[in-house]
């Protein structure tokens, strides 16, 4: 099983140099991936096409860009740049974003979020694979006059993955995805309805089994209990989201913080070992952190040594 990392800090934007120093210590601990989230500062591609260049073998991603505010002539020219730029090791990760997010900071009405990623998914899927677009739905447009193509790109094109944990974007997911990105979704709500609804859509559209690159708050650590502590108040703002709410409570947790593998080597292996039998085809820890620089890299070391395993 391939394991990575979150490189966003769950207390402050790190500087870029910062950044690829940590991603640079990530590859040597023999991680297989760096993977971004997208705020109102960095631009994530950006950032994942900057570490993935001066990190030469290390696989960069985005977990994830929400469709809402964006267009996919845009997005696909952002992912375009990173997959050249890396040499293919670039995975492009979108989201539906949340209500209050939307509305406050684009203005937006967040309305019909599954017809939106359906028409977001099917107009950006040739421009990735072709440079070419000529879509005309009910809530975006996306043609291209000229060629949208960039150099380098298309070997091989983009992989697309998207945070679905509901029904209906498990479905679209992969029906025109190549797999998902669910996050606070236990081994329990993947085995019994992450895995199952988005690989029957799969198989029912002709498309390969999808990617479950499941992102797990994780540190290995001599004070479970405070960073436990910790996992609670920088988690909590999830459980008031309804659909991470949903996946809490499908995992059998009381709680976001109860999703956290957190504990000495031993145990937070354990855990890595439930994601990959519920069906988990990559695991991404978040939150590494969480317990200071020492425990950081303790829990670094463990999911190098258990990827090279």
């Amino acid at each position: 099983m391939t394991l990575g990392v979150t490189l966003s800090s769950t207390s402050r934007q790190l500087p870029i140099d910062d950044t690829v120093r940590l991603a640079r210590e990530a590859y040597d601990a023999g991680l297989h991936s760096a993977w971004f989230g997208q705020s109102f500062a960095y631009d994530s591609a950006s950032l994942a096409a900057i570490v993935g260049r001066e990190v030469p073998g290390l696989q960069v991603g985005t977990s994830a860009i929400p469709v809402f505010g964006r267009h996919p002539l845009l997005v696909s020219s952002q992912a375009q740049t990173a997959q050249a730029a890396t040499g293919g090791r670039y995975h492009l990760g979108l989201a539906l974003g949340t209500r209050h997010l939307t509305e406050t900071a684009f203005g937006l009405p967040y309305q019909r979020p599954i017809g939106l990623l359906r028409e977001f998914l099917t107009a950006l899927r040739p421009l990735l694979e072709t440079g070419e677009a000529d879509f005309h739905g009910e809530l975006l447009t996306a043609t291209t006059p000229y060629s949208a193509a960039v150099p380098g790109a298309d070997r091989p094109p983009v992989p697309v993955l998207v945070a679905a944990m509901g029904p209906q974007a498990l479905r679209v997911s992969g029906e025109l995805a190549d797999g998902v990105l669910p996050f606070l979704a236990g081994p329990r709500a993947l085995a019994e309805h992450i895995v199952p609804a988005v690989t029957a859509a799969a198989g029912a559209a002709g498309r390969p089994a999808p990617r479950i690159v499941a992102l797990v708050p994780g540190v290995v650590t001599a004070d479970a209990e405070g960073v436990r502590k910790k996992a609670a108040e920088a988690l909590a703002l999830y459980e008031r989201i309804p659909s991470y709410r949903r996946a809490i409570e499908l995992s059998g947790a009381d709680g976001a913080a109860g999703l956290a593998a957190i504990g000495d080597e031993e145990t937070v292996a354990a855990e890595v070992r439930r994601y990959r039998e519920a069906g988990a085809t990559e695991v991404v820890f978040t939150a590494t952190d969480l317990g200071g620089e020492e425990d950081r890299r303790r829990t670094w070391k463990l999911l190098g040594e258990l990827s090279r395993g």
